[in-house]
């Protein structure tokens, strides 16, 4: 890992993207501050790996839901005890390898995953049981029906005998608005931990839930309090802590407004009527929940590259697209700037969660951006250097 000055980034760095680790870190304090020390939090990985070391000075536990980010785990050195091994499709092997590395708390799906986790612990030489919570099923391919989930506690000591089974994990989507549906699942919940104990006299201890809070990315949103969605719930989670141990996962909630993207201008050109800015990131990189071929305005700063001179005002609506060759690489559709010139910085806020990584990277093989971690001193520190996509895209001959 090297340091680097913004400067340079905006010169001929880019594009690239950087997470300000302190920005994280204060809103995972203050989401911390809002629910209270008897929620747990949960930083779901899949929104942003690289964040992982960071989240995990704030957070208490981390989700993992592939194979692959059980190695970034391994290879980052994460205590096994604090994941909780999620995903909708695991095998065998996936959940051997967990098990060998000490993972904490394995979730199960489906009844073929409570089958293939007593199948692993039972195999084991070792007396240990898998801690595991089931998913119940919220509209969703993840998760199973209530009925199976019966199921499994109704043979939880003869079919699922190593398995500890401690409680329910529930997720239904993300960027959801409405607090009173949240209340209600909450609510919902509670009321299946109580059927539960008086179907099987079992005390379920925990819930994992994943509120899905929303966050705001356009400019038409509202950036007044972003943490708003957390403290309008603030009330309920505390009540359901009382009851069992509240656990809330999230990624996007915590992640987003720690990101930017910056991508320099490479060309500009004026068709009729229309201006085109063309810059040497693209779609491929760049996305925004809620974003449909550039209809909707991120927030984006400009970042001039020489000081104008002669004290005019040149202001244009531009479309902004991206290096790809292909119509759709638009990245906003109309937005305004002063003097927009060939080598200056367009920087994009709120991407640090799922953009990183949710790319098409390998399509028209374009190079993928470099990462870089800013702290609280605002140097920069390049976590991942610019990798060429072409090699992955030839055949091996």
């Amino acid at each position: 890992m090297r340091r680097v000055y913004m400067q340079d980034i905006l010169k001929s760095n880019t594009p690239a993207f950087v997470f300000d680790t302190a920005v994280l870190q204060k809103r995972a304090v203050q989401i911390r501050e809002i629910v209270g020390e008897t929620v747990s939090l949960c930083y779901s990985m899949k929104a942003n790996p690289f964040l992982v070391t960071t989240m995990l000075t704030c957070v208490d536990k981390l989700e993992v839901c592939s194979p692959g980010e059980l190695a970034i785990c391994k290879k980052l050195g994460v205590d096994g005890s604090r994941i909780i091994y999620s995903g909708v499709n695991k095998g065998i092997t996936d959940i051997r390898e967990a098990y060998e590395y000490g993972v904490g708390i394995f979730t199960a799906e489906s009844i073929r995953h409570a089958d293939l986790i007593q199948q692993v612990f039972e195999a084991a030489d070792s007396d240990q049981k898998a801690e595991v919570i089931l998913r119940l099923n919220a509209g969703s391919q993840f998760g199973m029906a209530k009925e199976d989930l019966f199921d499994i506690l109704q043979h939880r000591e003869t079919r699922y005998r190593s398995l500890n089974i401690t409680g329910i994990h529930y997720f239904v989507g993300t960027q959801r608005k409405r607090a009173k549906r949240k209340i209600k699942e909450l609510q919902m919940l509670l009321e299946l931990f109580e059927e539960i104990r008086n179907l099987f006299g079992l005390e379920l201890k925990k819930l994992e839930y994943g509120p899905g809070f929303a966050v705001p990315y356009f400019a038409d949103d509202d950036f007044s309090d972003t943490l708003f969605p957390v403290k309008e719930l603030k009330d309920i989670l505390n009540e359901v802590a009382q009851k069992v141990e509240l656990t809330i996962e999230m990624g996007r909630f915590f992640t987003a407004e720690c990101g930017t993207y910056y991508t320099n201008v490479a060309d500009l050109k004026t068709v009729g009527n229309a201006h085109y800015c063309i810059v040497d990131g693209g779609m491929n990189h760049l996305t925004y929940l809620g974003q449909m071929m550039g209809m909707k305005t991120p927030i984006i700063k400009h970042y001039k590259n020489a000081m104008v001179q002669d004290g005019t005002v040149d202001k244009k609506t531009w479309c902004l697209c991206g290096s790809l060759c292909t119509t759709s690489d638009i990245l906003c559709r109309e937005v305004e700037f002063e003097h927009l010139e060939i080598g200056d910085t367009l920087a994009f806020e709120n991407v640090g969660a799922y953009s990183v990584t949710e790319g098409i990277y390998l399509f028209l093989s374009r190079t993928m951006p470099k990462v870089y971690l800013k702290d609280e001193s605002g140097s920069l520190t390049l976590v991942r250097d610019a990798i060429e996509t072409s090699t992955i895209n030839t055949m091996n001959i």
